[in-house]
């Protein structure tokens, strides 16, 4: 998944919040250098991306892309939904998206010390693009898929990818809804998971 996702998946634990956002960041023993915390957040990152990548309807959508995008429309399929959820916000959310996306920039902000060097730079165009904001619209996601079009290392060809989200709108869309479903309560259950077997140490 992408980032508001993530963010929103973390259920308004800071920590967790901290690690779900830094977790493609994260290799290896890096961990280990991280509060409990933000380690339950990086282990739940991991477990949302695997239960993503596995899942059926995320395939049928990547299936659709596939043929013109090869192995970016994993990517691209990620940012497709980030669109939807922050479109569709106040099904998912008392609060105002405009309100978490600030309270998720200031959380982050307060901890950059303490995070890697890659992300950082990453985030610094985060907040100052306001890319959480804007993937509720076509156009903010068409500017996010061309910045990594640029810097991909092959022609990705990504930044096309917004005319494909046009032309099947209402079929990604129903898969999004019942996808959702299924990892908000796979990601609550797996979170309370991974606490638990933290404190039984």
């Amino acid at each position: 998944m992408n980032f508001l996702a993530h963010a929103f998946l973390s259920f308004g634990q800071d920590e967790i919040l901290i690690g779900n956002f830094i977790g493609d960041f994260v290799k290896g023993k890096m961990i280990d250098t991280f509060p409990k915390g933000v380690r339950q957040g990086i282990r739940l990152h991991r477990e949302i991306d695997k239960f993503t990548d596995t899942h059926p309807l995320v395939k049928v959508s990547q299936s659709y892309l596939r043929p013109t995008f090869g192995h970016y429309s994993t990517v691209i399929t990620d940012i497709f939904f980030d669109y939807f959820l922050g479109k569709y916000w106040s099904i998912y959310s008392s609060k105002p998206l405009e309100t978490f996306v600030e309270e998720t920039y200031e959380t982050i902000s307060n901890h950059q010390e303490q995070l890697p060097e890659q992300f950082n730079e990453m985030f610094t165009w985060m907040k100052s693009q306001n890319w959480l904001l804007n993937y509720r619209t076509i156009e903010g996601i068409q500017k996010s898929l061309s910045g990594l079009s640029q810097r991909a290392k092959f022609d990705s060809k990504m930044e096309l990818a917004t005319e494909f989200l046009m032309e099947k709108e209402d079929e990604f869309q129903l898969i999004f809804f019942a996808f959702f479903k299924e990892l908000e309560t796979f990601a609550r259950e797996k979170l309370i998971e991974i606490q638990l077997t933290d404190a039984g140490h």
